[in-house]
């Protein structure tokens, strides 16, 4: 990319996103981490300062964004994990995704007239609360790859949450958003809000001692002391007694939550080979799908933010939203043609339906390989929310980890100084329709299918190339596409690719990032057949590549992230 190129993107980044928390675009010689907030990236750097590895950084970044980002992550959700070792040169992927409890059945979400109930109001309380499996999955990744003790990684979130931590601009900004529904949960009102009813403000230092004490049990205990015991009785009390919306959930429940190794999912775009999460998340599949599909375009018809790009890659993500809604699900319960919808041929096939002048308008679902089942496509909205980091450590082991309480704040419900998920409305609130099931129906002891779409990318030779994730509900998968694109296509750096104009299409009208250059193709889009809305967007990327001497991280300027490295 020239020079030339580099100020344009620099100058849309800086004048639509005016932020103090961009990453430093030095080079990293040894280990890095980015992260959606500066604590948690510091916890990352500092586990790695000690030696440990990229798992090891990535769960203590975790456990502090609990605290210092509870609006969008934590203990009390669930997360997936790639995982790249050196030692082997394979791709693990593990999952941690939240599952309904075993007193829950298909019509979870149907009102009393057997209609589907208003997702918003699903939200608040027990119902809509998962078994958290964000434990879990970390004790399990942590005996296969960490290398400091476990309980050394709760260090830096245990000082933080006794000793206090300043609220962000991104916390402070949403409790003032949504302090109508928030202020009405007594748990919630209680530690975000003053007696009368004033949000806590950005830079208000402030201390969570139950949460340390969680974080300290933990520690010590292991998951066995999260999934059952004081904690798990604490969640199930939450739960169940929640003043709106209780749930069914039982300790039992808890202590039979198992984090779960899954196959990861690869496939190729121009000469790199890219793995990501497969099911029950929907990401790596609909990346793949979404790249596949443009691969025969040239790049200089992808270049980030021109007219052909934003038209042809809201092409393929219609496509793929379309086979993302037909069928993805649990892959324990269900078939998922996972093989078939990343086929080359069947991508070819679905490519040539993309007009380069003409936007295609509600695409449908094709009929991939392997697919051993007829589903109706799900209908129910899914919301934004979630987190994500990189890290790579001094030895070359790579994470990618994506991880959420689902909508912010989660289920608005409290227990031992974390906030719990509202996962479950990632279901679709319709068992059935049009007398088909609907493959991400809900169901005892199911996980609900996920956007999130943790990524790590190989460069021709093999070697490692990018680490990149986004939180955002379902644009989570246009998001890390689309900064993909911008690197791979477009020669970006990370923190460019961070900073991109979004524009998305979920298979709906066309979006195009409120208050970016984007907004100016509007017209031209529009004379190609699109509807198209500006709204404003809040994605969450934060993405490592290797250069020449080391790495280079980028940490997305809509977040209060940071990339940090040695």
């Amino acid at each position: 990319m020239n020079s030339a190129r580099r100020v344009i993107f620099a100058a849309i980044a800086a004048a639509a996103f005016a932020s103090p928390a961009l990453a430093d675009d030095t080079i990293a010689k040894h280990h890095m981490i980015a992260a959606a907030n500066p604590a948690a990236s510091e916890a990352g750097r500092e586990m790695m300062r000690k030696g440990g590895s990229a798992v090891d950084a990535g769960i203590a970044a975790q456990l502090v964004l609990t605290l210092v980002e509870p609006e969008s992550s934590g203990i009390g959700g669930g997360a997936f994990m790639i995982v790249y070792d050196p030692r082997t040169k394979r791709t693990l992927s593990f999952d941690g995704r939240e599952t309904a409890p075993a007193a829950d059945g298909p019509g979870m979400f149907l009102g009393p007239d057997g209609k589907p109930r208003q997702h918003m109001d699903a939200i608040p309380g027990g119902l809509s609360t998962g078994v958290p499996g964000v434990i879990a999955m970390f004790e399990m990744v942590h005996k296969r790859f960490g290398r400091l003790p476990w309980a050394t990684l709760f260090d830096p979130a245990i000082r933080l949450a006794a000793n206090g931590f300043p609220v962000s601009r991104k916390l402070a900004r949403e409790l003032k958003d949504f302090a109508p529904q928030m202020t009405r949960m007594p748990d919630m009102n209680r530690y975000f809000y003053h007696g009368n009813g004033t949000p806590l403000a950005e830079g208000e230092i402030v201390k969570n001692p139950e949460l340390a004490a969680t974080l300290r049990a933990i520690a010590k205990g292991g998951a066995k002391a999260f999934y059952s015991g004081k904690i798990a009785r604490n969640i199930v009390d939450a739960v169940t007694h929640a003043p709106v919306n209780p749930g069914p959930m039982t300790l039992k429940d808890l202590a039979s939550y198992r984090a779960v190794e899954r196959p990861t999912v690869c496939g190729t775009y121009r000469s790199y080979k890219l793995c990501s999460m497969g099911p029950p998340s929907s990401g790596g599949v609909a990346v793949l799908q979404i790249l596949g599909m443009l691969e025969r375009f040239p790049s200089s018809d992808l270049q980030p933010s021109t007219l052909s790009e934003v038209h042809l890659f809201t092409q393929a993500s219609r496509l793929a939203f379309a086979d993302r809604a037909k069928y993805l699900g649990d892959p324990d319960v269900i078939n998922v043609p996972v093989r078939g919808l990343i086929d080359p041929g069947y991508l070819a096939q679905r490519s040539a339906l993309i007009d380069a002048k003409k936007d295609m308008g509600t695409a449908t679902a094709g009929n991939p390989p392997d697919k051993r089942a007829d589903y109706a496509p799900q209908r129910s909205q899914q919301l934004p929310g979630t987190s994500h980091l990189s890290a790579v450590d001094d030895h070359g082991m790579v994470v990618s980890m994506t991880m959420t309480i689902e909508f912010a704040f989660g289920s608005e419900t409290m227990a031992n100084g974390f906030l719990l998920n509202n996962e479950l409305t990632d279901f679709s609130f319709d068992p059935v329709l049009d007398g088909k099931p609907v493959a991400n129906a809900p169901g005892p002891g199911k996980r609900p299918m996920s956007a999130m779409s943790p990524t790590i990318v190989f460069d021709p030779h093999g070697r490692f190339a990018i680490a990149a994730g986004s939180p955002g509900g379902p644009a989570i998968i246009d998001y890390v596409a689309n900064a993909l694109i911008g690197m791979i296509d477009g020669k970006l750096g990370p923190q460019e690719a961070a900073a991109l104009p979004h524009p998305l299409n979920l298979n709906t009208p066309t979006i195009l990032e409120k208050g970016t250059v984007l907004e100016q193709l509007a017209p031209q889009l529009t004379a190609m057949g699109h509807t198209v809305v500006p709204r404003d967007l809040e994605s969450g990327l934060h993405i490592i590549q290797k250069v020449a001497g080391g790495y280079r991280g980028g940490a997305d300027p809509r977040r209060d992230g940071v990339a940090l490295g040695d």
